[in-house]
This record gives structure tokens, sequence and C-alpha cells, in this order.
């Protein structure tokens, strides 16, 4: 007697429909609304797997959706085994599997704390293929997966069109990124790059960060005749070489993979290009050995002219903590303080606004020189429209799976981040005077993103640090994060955090 087929999972939260590939229909998606199915991994390819057995042909792959910027922070996971089990739990039915039940469950960073996002594993295809991200081999899954869940998450897979690769690492490593400008880099180079914040950054830095971190540059606005590289685009830097030239002069050369899948860039490291006559022929055969589909390499100053910004995570030890990116300390003492920002009382906006010093206050006491790190992590602001419609075609679905603060959006205000010493006499009688003179760090991003940080050197003392949005009477809710390493060792059990870090607090006009 035949056995009866199994019911696969059907995710009512997130069904195989518009709703759940489309939020406005305002984006080139839109265009193939008609055409997109929805297809099980088994029913795309003979023998479907979660992962490869060559790392190579789990590499990230854009498909028609325009979330490069998602996939490059996918591929920070694939340089960290414990950051991948963290997001993709192991021991999940596979599609052999007697349990297979057609669900799977991702892991995804939230404000704070892991959520768990199950969905089922029907997939958007166009002609029976997966039409957004794949690996380089199409029967592996876990990427397109795992970009369903976030697409669940976020509300809709139309939703990650375009971001912050920053903003994707927080949520898949739990972690914190840095971002460097590299026109500032360059105009910078030969002198300290801010007052209080970290070693001078060179590209040549990311020669020692290569192994630790995920390494990844955009391109803004691409320069006259270098179109090809993508407005708004985002890339991984899959490596770094220093080599020794011909001459006897150091080159640096950069391996670049395009999440497009296709080499797209004909510099003059190209194959073939004139740049490898600069270096000894077995050096060229060897690094052109290399690269993979939609790589490429380019050379330090072309680098620094071609792209515009680098964003760089910061590594998560097994245990959980930040490790520095300068002197590869755990940070292994943090402290999250929650914080608000409130029309008429907190919201004072920009340094440029007279309400500014009205703005929530955190006060921070260090009692010697250390290296600490700031951040400040923003909740989104829910999109209630968004929500609405998204409720009407759920009409039937379970209200509870589906609530607002499931599908946050993805909608951030431009925020900053600034610190002050505090004079030894100064305390708080002086805070509004103190914010109207120059501050010892002030970051204020160039766009809209998740969270703002800096990593510092701080001396002992009393710092002030002042987020701050960039309008004023902009509402929104925030985590200050500070976090730091202590060196000497614990005098008794009970010393909590307190020794380099001493205290940490802060003082905001709160809604009663």
């Amino acid at each position: 007697m035949r056995a009866p087929a199994r019911e696969l999972f059907q995710d009512a939260a997130f069904p195989a429909s518009d709703s759940s590939l489309f939020s406005s229909f305002s984006t080139p998606l839109a265009q193939f609304r008609e055409d997109i199915t929805w297809r099980r991994p088994q029913e795309i390819c003979a023998a479907p797997r979660l992962f490869p057995d060559n790392p190579q042909e789990g590499q990230v792959k854009q498909g028609l959706l325009g979330d490069c910027w998602f996939l490059c922070a996918c591929a920070a996971l694939q340089k960290s085994r414990h950051l991948l089990d963290q997001v993709i739990p192991p021991g999940q039915p596979g599609w052999l599997d007697q349990t297979y039940r057609g669900s799977f469950t991702c892991r995804i960073w939230q404000f704070g704390r892991w959520v768990e996002v199950t969905i089922d594993d029907r997939l958007p295809c166009l002609t029976g293929r997966l039409c957004f991200s794949r690996c380089q081999r199409e029967d592996v899954f876990w990427l397109p997966l795992l970009e369903k869940a976030y697409a669940k998450i976020y509300g809709s897979y139309e939703h990650l069109w375009a971001g912050q690769v920053a903003d994707a690492l927080v949520d898949l490593t739990g972690g914190l990124a840095e971002r460097w400008n590299l026109k500032d880099l360059v105009r910078t180079r030969d002198r300290q790059d801010r007052p209080g914040g970290s070693e001078h950054r060179t590209c040549r830095q990311l020669l020692d960060l290569k192994d630790r971190c995920l390494i990844s540059c955009s391109v803004l606005s691409p320069r006259a005749g270098a179109t090809e590289l993508g407005e708004f685009h985002a890339f991984i830097v899959a490596d770094l070489r220093e080599l020794q030239g011909r001459a006897g002069q150091s080159i640096l050369l950069l391996r670049i993979h395009n999440p497009w899948g296709r080499r797209c860039w004909q510099g003059p490291w190209k194959e073939g290009g004139p740049g490898w006559s600069q270096v000894d022929p077995a050096d060229a055969t060897e690094l052109l050995s290399q690269l993979q589909e939609g790589e490429f390499w380019v050379e330090e100053e072309e680098f620094l002219r071609e792209f515009d910004e680098v964003t760089v995570s910061y590594p998560i030890t097994e245990a959980g903590h930040l490790q520095s990116l300068y002197s590869e300390k755990v940070l292994c003492h943090t402290q999250e303080l929650p914080g608000a920002w409130v029309k008429g009382q907190s919201a004072g906006g920009c340094r440029n606004n007279s309400g500014f010093p009205s703005n929530p206050k955190f006060w921070l006491r260090v009692s010697e020189l250390s290296e600490v790190y700031v951040a400040v992590l923003q909740r989104p602001r829910i999109r209630m429209a968004d929500w609405a419609a998204r409720a009407r075609a759920l009409a039937g679905a379970d209200r509870a799976a589906c609530s607002p603060e499931s599908f946050p959006g993805k909608d951030y205000q431009a925020v900053g981040l600034h610190i002050w010493k505090v004079p030894v006499a100064g305390g708080s009688q002086g805070m509004p005077s103190l914010l109207l003179q120059e501050p010892l760090l002030s970051c204020v991003p160039h766009c809209y993103t998740q969270e703002v940080s800096r990593l510092c050197h701080l001396s002992a003392g009393t710092y002030w640090i002042v987020p701050s949005t960039y309008l004023p009477d902009t509402e929104g809710s925030f985590t200050v994060t500070i976090a730091t390493r202590i060196d000497r060792q614990s005098i008794h059990s009970q010393e909590m955090l307190g020794q380099l870090l001493q205290e940490a607090s802060f003082m905001a006009v709160m809604k009663t």
C-alpha cells in the first residue's frame, strides 16, 4: 500500500504571492509580476542541498533583486563557521530526510536579540530557475533560503531593494561594522584621521584584516567612463596581495568580487592587461588563476580612485564578543543603554540647531587610557501604511505572527554620534556651554543608516556621549552600546564592569 504524501509547510505569514514579493511596485522588479512562480528546491533541481562540499560553489551571486548590500554581508558568514551556524542552525532536515516538511528556520539579529524566522522553502522563480540570489552552484540553497527569511523580516523582497552593507552585517552577525570613506582616506593619508579616534586607516591595513573580517567596497557615483562598475553597487573584497614589482616597488592588489557574477571591470589589471607586466610572470599567473566568475584585480591607487567607501565588519568570537579591528583585543565588557528622541523634549537635531543640547546625553567615566567602542543603533520606524496594506492582503493569516513588530520595514533616519571630554571641574552644570564647543569626536554619516559607531582611544576622564538626529523634532528610539576590555586580572570574583569602564549612565527627557 502506497504511503500518503507528506503535507509540506506553507507559511501563511509570508505566502507565495505578490504580497511577499512587492511593497509598492516601485522598483524594476514590478515588471516581472506576471512571470514569477514559486517552486520548492526539489522542483528546481534533481538533488538540492543546503551547503556545498566546496566552499567556492557556495559563492554568492545576485539575481534580479537589487540587494547586493545584503549579499555582501552574507559572504561574512562564509568566512566564519560559527557565525553561519548561528544564522542557519545545523541539523535541520534536508530534502532527502524522512522528517523533511518543507520548512527552514534562520536567526536574524534584531535590535539586541536573535529572532528565529521560520519560512517555507517555496522560492521565486522565472522559467523554472531562481530569479533572485543564488549560489555559484544552483543546487545549493542556503543563500536563497536566508534571503527569503530576511525578506520576511523586512516585509517583502522589494523592501530589500537598496540598503547599507553595514546594516546587513549587524543583522547577520549581531556585531557592528565600520565604514571608511575612501575619498577622506586619500585626503588624510598623511595625518591622523580624527582626534580621539582609531589609528590612521590605510588600504594596507586591510591586509591585516582580510582573514578576520568581511571587507566590502561600494561605488556611490561612478566617475565618467567607469559606469560599468554600477551606481550604488556593493562589491566584496575577496583578497589582498602585496607584491614586489620588477622595479623593486611595492604593489598592493585587491581581488574584487562582483555579486552580479560577471567581470565588468576592464582596468589595467584585467587578464592580459598592461599592469601584469610590472610583476614577475609567476606571480601574475598565480593571481590570475585565482579569479572566479565575477572577480577582477585592481591596484591600490585604482581602487581608491574608482570606489567610494569600504565597510569592514568587526570580528565576532565564538563567545559572541566583539574584537577590535586595531589591537585584536576582545571587547568582552559591554553595556547597552536605551534612549529616545522625543519631539519637543529630547529631539534636538544636529549641532547646527539651537536645540542640540536637549538631545539625550550619556555619561561615561574611564579610569585609564582605554580602547572603547561606542555605537548608536537606532530602531527602525514602523511603516504603518505598509503594514495596513499587508494586513489587508493577509486577511486570513495569523495576526500575531505578522504584527507590525514582526515587519519593521527598513526606515532609518540620519543620525549622528558626538563625544565631548568633560573638564575636571565641568560636571553637568556646564553641559549646555560644553556642547557648543568643538567635540572630541563627531560622526555624522552622509546617508541614512541603522547604526553609527566609532572605536576610540580615550584617556582617563569623564565624557559625554550625545546621539542626535539630523533634523530637529524627529522622534525615534535607539540603543547606545559601549564596549571595552579589562586587561588587568580580577582581584576577586565579584569584580564587575568597573575597572577601566567605571560607570556608564544616561539622562534624557522621556515621555510620561
